[in-house]
C-alpha cells in the first residue's frame, strides 16, 4: 500500500470554484459565491436561459463570506467587515442595474450591524441591529432597501438587550441579565415600557441558543433544555408564557453550530413566510425532522440526491424549486437543483471538482472514555493507502470551546491525513451538542479536566495501535489555540510539535480586552465557566490556568499564528508568549497575518498559514511535506 496523490496546499485551501448557491424567491435566478480577482464575490445566473453567470460584486480586498436574497429578487444583501475587525456593514446589490457597485447601507464609522432580516410588517424593508448610538448597545432599526433610508424602531435599554419586531408589529425585548438569565418582554403599546412574559435561568439556557418569533407574533420558538439534558424545540405563548414542545429527538441535540459558525445552516428550517418546516439534529451524523407535510415530501426526495448530510437549503416562494448542497467528508458541497412539481433534479456544481474523493480520507466517528468515565464523542481520520499502525498523530482541537467537531469535509484534517498522519478530533467536556451535562462538566475545568480529555484521546489512539506516542502534534485555533498552549506548558512532554492559531495565553487579559459588542454575551459562558478577572481570587485562579504563567515549562517546538486585526484574541496574547519564550532563548516560529482577524478569510492567507504549518509539522513528526 502507498499514500495517494500528494495534494498541494492550493488543492485543499484555495477558493472553491463555486459555493453557497441560493435560488431567488421567484425561482428564476441562482446566486452563488465564486472567485473574482482572487476574492470570493457574488455571481448571478439565470436558471433556464443558459446565459453565462456574471459577477455582481467587485470586492478586491476581502472575500464575501455569505449573502441573502431580499424578498424582492431585484436585491441581494450581504455583510462585510474591514480586514477581520468584525465591525460588519450591510451592503446592497441591485440586479436590475448591471455594472452598478454594491452600496454600503450602513456607512457609519465604528458601528457594527449585529444581524438583519426581512421586516415582518413592511415589504421592501429589513430590520437590523446597529450600535451607532453607543458601542455595544444595539438599537433596532428598519431600513428601506431601495432608498437606504433608516428609521429607528426602538432604542436598546443597554448592552445585552435587543428589541425584535413580530409579524403583528409588536415589539419584544430579549435581555441577557447580569445574572446570566434570559428574559423576554413585550412592549406595552400604551406606555412603551417592557413587560416580562417569560424567563430562562442561565443554567437552563444553552450557550448561543437560537430562537425565532412566530410569524403571527403570538409565540416564540426557542431551542431549550429546560428540565432536560438534551435540547429540543419548544413554543412559548407570548401572552401566557405557556411552553409547549414542538419537536425533539430521543438521543441528539438540536444542531446549533450556527451560533458560533455563521457558515453552518440554521437548525430551524423555515419558508419565506417564516413558518417552521423542519428541525436539524446532530449526532454522529445529521437527522432532519420534517414538521410540514409538503416539506416531508420534498425532504424525502432531496435526501436521495446524495449520501451526504443536507446542508444549505433554499427554495422559491411556492416551495416548488429548490437549490440544496450537501456536507460530505470526501465530496464537499455538491449542489443540486430540484423541481418538486416535475421531479427533475440535476447536479449544478461541485465546489472542488479537482478533488478525487478516492484520494481523500474518510472521517470516522469513534467513542473515547475519559479517565473519570465521561464519554467523549470524537472523530478519527486515517490516511488512505497505509497500514493504520504506529502513525504520527495530529490532535486537532476545535475552538469555542462552546462548539463541536462534526462529520464532514475539514481541510486541515485532510491535509494531515494526506501527509500520512492519523488525525484525532475530540469533543472534550465543554463542547456543545452532546447534552447539558457534557457542556457544564467544563465549569472550572480550563487547563484541568478539559485538557485531560485531550490527553485521554491521545492515550486512546496509542492504545488502539494507531499512534506513535513519541510523534504527536497538537494544533488548534482560538480556544483550540489556548488548548495547544496549555499542552506545551502543562504537559510539555506529550507533544513533539505544536501549532497555536489565535490562541489565548492569558485568560484574564483575554476577558478584559473583549470588544463592546461581545462583552454582554460573556456572562453565561466565560464568566460562569472560568470566573471574573475583577475578583482577585478568581483572577489568580485564571492566571494559574493561563499558559503565560507557565512559560518556563515550554520545550516543545512551537509555531504561533496571529491575525493582526483580531478583535477577540488581541495580538498581545500571542506577542507576550513569543516575547517571553525568545527572552529565555527558546526558539518559536511566529507568523503574523496582516489584513486578517480571528478567522482567516482571503485564500492567499489561508494557504500561507497551512503551508507553514505543513512544513513545521513535517519537520518534527517526520511526515511528507507538500509543495505548493
Amino acid at each position: 500500500m502507498a499514500l495517494p496523490k500528494l495534494h498541494t496546499i492550493e488543492d485543499l485551501f484555495d477558493s472553491p470554484q463555486r459555493t453557497n448557491a441560493s435560488i431567488s424567491p421567484d425561482g428564476t435566478r441562482l446566486a452563488f459565491l465564486a472567485p473574482w480577482k482572487n476574492r470570493l464575490n457574488i455571481w448571478v445566473q439565470d436558471l433556464e436561459d443558459g446565459s453565462e453567470p456574471r459577477a455582481v460584486t467587485a470586492d478586491e480586498t476581502r472575500s464575501v463570506q455569505s449573502f441573502e436574497w431580499a424578498d424582492d429578487p431585484r436585491w441581494l444583501l450581504y455583510l462585510q467587515d474591514d480586514g477581520g475587525d468584525q465591525r460588519w456593514h450591510l451592503y446592497r446589490v441591485d440586479l436590475d442595474t448591471p455594472g452598478s457597485e454594491a452600496v454600503d447601507l450602513t456607512p457609519f464609522p465604528g458601528a457594527t450591524v449585529m444581524g438583519f432580516g426581512t421586516s415582518p410588517v413592511s415589504p421592501g424593508k429589513v430590520t437590523l441591529l446597529l450600535d451607532t448610538r453607543d458601542p455595544g448597545t444595539f438599537d433596532s432599526h428598519e431600513l428601506d432597501i431601495a432608498t437606504g433610508e433608516i428609521g429607528l424602531l426602538a432604542e436598546s435599554p443597554g448592552p445585552g438587550k435587543i428589541w425584535v419586531q413580530a409579524g403583528d408589529g409588536s415589539l419584544f425585548l430579549s435581555e441577557l441579565t447580569a445574572r446570566g438569565d434570559v428574559e423576554f418582554s413585550r412592549r406595552d403599546p400604551a406606555t412603551g415600557e417592557p413587560r416580562r412574559v417569560l424567563e430562562w435561568k442561565g443554567a437552563d439556557y444553552p450557550v448561543g441558543s437560537p430562537w425565532q418569533i412566530t410569524p403571527d407574533g403570538t409565540g416564540l420558538w426557542i431551542v431549550s433544555n429546560r428540565g432536560t439534558d438534551r435540547t429540543r424545540v419548544v413554543r412559548v405563548d407570548l401572552a401566557t408564557g405557556e411552553e409547549t414542545e414542538v419537536d425533539s429527538h430521543p438521543v441528539f441535540d438540536v444542531d446549533a453550530r450556527m451560533m458560533v459558525n455563521p457558515a453552518v445552516p440554521d437548525p430551524l428550517i423555515r419558508d419565506h413566510r417564516g413558518e417552521l418546516l423542519g428541525v436539524r439534529y446532530l449526532g454522529e451524523r445529521q437527522v432532519i425532522h420534517a414538521l410540514a407535510p409538503h416539506f416531508a415530501e420534498v425532504l424525502a426526495n432531496l435526501e436521495q440526491l446524495s449520501e451526504g448530510d443536507l446542508s444549505h437549503v433554499s427554495s422559491d416562494r411556492d416551495g416548488r424549486r429548490w437549490v440544496v448542497s450537501f456536507e460530505h467528508d470526501r465530496d464537499p458541497g455538491a449542489t443540486w437543483f430540484y423541481d418538486h412539481a416535475t421531479g427533475e433534479s440535476r447536479l449544478l456544481f461541485r465546489p472542488f471538482p479537482h478533488l478525487d474523493p478516492e484520494t481523500l480520507a474518510p472521517m470516522r466517528p469513534v467513542s473515547i472514555t475519559a479517565r473519570d468515565g465521561l464519554t467523549l464523542p470524537s472523530y478519527l481520520t486515517l490516511p488512505v493507502g497505509v497500514e493504520p499502525k504506529n502513525l504520527p498523530l495530529v490532535l486537532l482541537v476545535h475552538g469555542g470551546p462552546w462548539a463541536r467537531d462534526a462529520w464532514g469535509y475539514f481541510p486541515p484534517a485532510q491535509l494531515m491525513a494526506n501527509r500520512g498522519y492519523a488525525v484525532l478530533q475530540v469533543n472534550f467536556r465543554g463542547s456543545t451538542g452532546f447534552g447539558k451535562a457534557h457542556t457544564q462538566a467544563a465549569i472550572g475545568e480550563f487547563a484541568g479536566r478539559m485538557h485531560d480529555d485531550l490527553i485521554d484521546g491521545v492515550d486512546w489512539a496509542v492504545a488502539q495501535g494507531y499512534a506513535d506516542p513519541d510523534r504527536v502534534a497538537i494544533v488548534g485555533g482560538s480556544y483550540g489555540g489556548y488548548a495547544t498552549l496549555v499542552g506545551v506548558t502543562f504537559t510539555p512532554d506529550r507533544f513533539a510539535a505544536a501549532v497555536d492559531v489565535v490562541g489565548i495565553s492569558d485568560l484574564a487579559n483575554f476577558m478584559r480586552t473583549q470588544p463592546p459588542f461581545v462583552r454582554p454575551g460573556l456572562i453565561n459562558n466565560w464568566y460562569r465557566y472560568i470566573g471574573d478577572p475583577e475578583i482577585p481570587e478568581q483572577e489568580q485562579d485564571m492566571l494559574a490556568r493561563s499558559p503565560i504563567t507557565r512559560i518556563d515549562q515550554v520545550r516543545t517546538p512551537l509555531m504561533v499564528v496571529q491575525g493582526a486585526n483580531d478583535p477577540l484574541v488581541v495580538k498581545a496574547e500571542s506577542d507576550n508568549i513569543v516575547e517571553s519564550l525568545r527572552s529565555r532563548g527558546v526558539e518559536v516560529e511566529y507568523m503574523v497575518v496582516e489584513g486578517e482577524g480571528h478567522g482567516f478569510v482571503n485564500p492567499e492567507n489561508q494557504m500561507a498559514v497551512f503551508e507553514a504549518a505543513d512544513r513545521f509539522i513535517a519537520q518534527h513528526l517526520g511526515g511528507r511535506p507538500g509543495q505548493s
